[in-house]
């Protein structure tokens, strides 16, 4: 593959690589409101590694539409052990979306892999025949492990197997995710591509000095 190529794909696989992650950090794949309750507003945001929560209360205030309002925002861990009892009857349910957290974590490590991959193959040309394959691997693996932390968080949301779920809707770090490893198949596809493109000696794909055979 050509020197071109690489680095399209560099800046590729570093775009997908950090939709991943800011869909790991960020506590906003599932957000839900549930009903109001005594003039008291509940904002819950769902995400791989923390719960946060906002609660809007309106207090009766001085003049014929006047209110005082009070805002508490507050994050902690998700799940947990103690305030989602996942030692008793949500065990299924926080192992599961463990699973998916750590699903995640593990596609960066090859999603880095992959980068770190492009980094050394670039360097010559003998190296530039061989390592497409790797990298294809590599964001195959990093696609995977999006997918499977997709497929549990929404197994979970469609089941509604957690208080407010039901209330709840898909967010932006369920988006990102989404985007991430949509755009993993689209970068495995274009290697895939222009490697076996490579190989068999079109110009366009391994360059001016294309790959020829030699002949006995």
């Amino acid at each position: 593959m050509r020197k071109t190529s690489y680095v399209i794909t560099f800046f590729s696989v570093a775009v997908t690589l950090l939709l991943n992650i800011m869909s790991i950090i960020r506590p906003d794949w599932l957000y839900a409101h549930p009903p109001d309750v005594f003039h008291t507003q509940t904002v819950i945001r769902y995400g791989l590694l923390e719960r946060c929560e906002r609660q809007i209360i309106d207090f009766p205030g001085p003049g014929q539409n006047g209110k005082i309002r009070y805002t508490d925002y507050t994050c902690r861990p998700f799940p947990s052990r103690k305030d989602d009892r996942c030692e008793s009857e949500n065990r299924a349910f926080c192992t599961l979306w463990w699973t998916a957290g750590y699903a995640a974590e593990l596609g960066v490590v090859f999603g880095a892999a992959a980068l770190i991959g492009i980094m050394i193959g670039i360097s010559t040309r003998s190296r530039r025949r061989r390592v497409w394959r790797g990298v294809a691997g590599l964001q195959a693996l990093h696609a995977a492990f999006g997918i499977f932390a997709f497929g549990i968080i929404t197994h979970l949301y469609a089941k509604s197997q957690h208080p407010y779920f039901e209330f709840a809707r898909p967010s932006t770090a369920y988006i990102l995710n989404t985007v991430s490893w949509l755009a993993d198949v689209l970068v495995i596809f274009g290697v895939v591509t222009t490697g076996l493109s490579a190989d068999a000696g079109h110009a366009w794909a391994a360059g001016n000095r294309a790959y020829r055979p030699i002949e006995g």
